[in-house]
């Protein structure tokens, strides 16, 4: 991975840290994880998180890279999704189809 190019998954910008991760040795567990990697500063949306912040609590034991990052992205505040309860689908509540109004067909 070049250094200008970043891993980031569901808001969780892993940065360095993914690389560091294919390249270790598994399985593994979380107090392994946090003791080898536990300062890394993970890039949030608005904000960030330490590696042992977000599984340091965690009792867990890994069984590849893919495991971990699941595992991280599943933990990480809030802060990583970026704007709460936002959709691209419009501002608008579709309602029932009315029974009664001809102008509506089903499919």
């Amino acid at each position: 991975m070049t250094e200008d190019k970043r891993d980031r998954t569901l808001g969780v910008d892993l940065g360095e840290l993914s690389d560091e991760l294919d390249e270790h040795e598994y399985p593994v567990s979380a107090d392994e994880l946090v003791e080898e990697y536990g300062d890394h500063e993970l890039e949030l949306e608005n904000g960030s998180e330490t590696v042992r912040s977000v599984l340091g609590p965690l009792n867990e034991d890994y069984e590849s890279a893919d495991d971990v990052r699941q595992s991280i992205v599943g933990m990480v505040d809030s802060e990583a999704v970026g704007r709460q309860r936002y959709s691209d689908r419009g501002g608008f509540e579709q309602s029932a189809p009315d029974d009664d109004d001809p102008d509506v067909e089903s499919f």
